[in-house]
């Protein structure tokens, strides 16, 4: 039988055990067993010098803190080379990086007497509804800016937003930077796949009503992303995609081997490693709960990296803070990779791999162009 494994028989938990030692030895079976090779697999095999890191976030995460708290520190490690995020993950997070607070509560409160206190909930996190207006005037404010004033990626919008609130954080003295300031100073590319659908979008679309210049240019997320993971790839390196959550950003992030694959014909095999937290289940078709053997079918996986693919149910907020923790106690920082700098190189090396080649037609499936 210890072919199979090895023998559960921890030792009982003391008051000196530490978070490495609680999560190696403590974390056993379940999802407590799929949580420990998550943090191990990404602080042992991903988290290495070749292998290019993308990182999804979906659900209400950074309005508890854990953008700060978690995602911020993986960026400033070297861990995170490039993101895609929902648009409200970022929207909230620049609440703290423009000085306004947000509470812990309860979830078992008055929603009615809420709105006639203009607070706002978001589950057991409050926040006073002024917050959002002050949010949105900055917002509104820095779009107007003549850096915005054009089509661009979401990559691009994101950069220069990033600068105005690493700015505004700076004047107010806030010492740790929300993730869009965190990713402008470390040249990581934050990308939202439905950019419509979040209030950022929305103040777009309403100062496009004043004649402000700023479009959102969806293609060019889409040919960015693919050349992201076509230069991790085509020297030798490795794509890993760690997936928090599900939704919209989990699959841009992985159609990036079909749009290499399927769409421009290019040979690949798919992404390296694979890593979710998720709360969906597989059984009902959805993509949010998508495992990575059903992923192998469309190309986004590579068949003989399913050993190196992990998927844990539970609540992000659980897992994200533990994975970092134990990312950064184990593995060795990262030098950045700044593929923000990089796009335009990125996007010409993809373009002319693409212009070379063709798409599989009557022969085998993936043969090289």
């Amino acid at each position: 039988m210890a072919t199979y494994g090895k023998p559960l028989a921890p030792s009982p938990l003391t008051s000196d055990v530490g978070l490495t030692q609680f999560v190696d030895d403590y974390l056993l079976a379940y999802n407590g067993g799929r949580l420990r090779e998550a943090c191990q697999l990404f602080a042992r095999r991903i988290a290495q010098p070749d292998v290019t890191i993308g990182v999804t976030l979906s659900g209400a995460l950074t309005p508890t803190g854990l953008g700060v708290a978690a995602v911020v520190p993986l960026i400033q490690a070297g861990f995170i080379d490039w993101i895609v995020s929902t648009g409200a993950n970022l929207y909230h997070d620049m609440h703290r990086a423009l000085g306004f607070e947000l509470v812990g509560s309860t979830p078992f409160v008055d929603d009615v007497a809420l709105r006639d206190q203009k607070l706002i909930r978001i589950y057991d996190i409050l926040f006073d509804a002024d917050v959002l207006y002050r949010t949105d005037d900055f917002l509104a404010e820095t779009i107007r800016a003549p850096e915005f004033q054009r089509r661009m990626g979401t990559a691009e919008m994101h950069h220069h937003l990033g600068r105005y609130l690493r700015a505004r954080e700076r004047a107010l003295g806030i010492t740790h930077p929300s993730v869009l300031g965190a990713a402008y100073e470390a040249g990581v590319p934050v990308y939202t796949s439905s950019p419509g659908d979040s209030s950022i979008g929305m103040n777009i679309a309403a100062q496009r009503l004043r004649g402000n210049q700023l479009q959102i240019d969806p293609e060019r997320d889409v040919n960015e992303t693919a050349a992201i993971v076509y230069e991790a790839k085509k020297a030798g390196g490795k794509s890993a995609v760690v997936i928090f959550g599900g939704g919209s950003p989990k699959n841009f992030i992985l159609q990036t081997e079909p749009q290499l694959q399927e769409i421009m014909g290019i040979a690949e095999a798919g992404h390296d490693f694979f890593v979710q937290v998720t709360d969906a289940r597989p059984d009902t078709g959805g993509l949010s709960g998508a495992t990575p053997s059903e992923a192998v079918t469309w190309g986004k996986i590579d068949p003989d990296q399913l050993p190196d693919t992990v998927v844990c149910y539970a609540d992000s907020t659980i897992a994200l803070p533990l994975l970092t923790a134990y990312a950064l106690q184990n593995a060795a920082p990262r030098p950045p990779r700044r593929l923000y700098d990089r796009r335009e190189e990125l996007m010409e090396n993809l373009t002319r791999a693409y212009l070379e080649g063709q798409r599989p037609g009557d022969e085998e499936w993936g043969n090289k162009v």
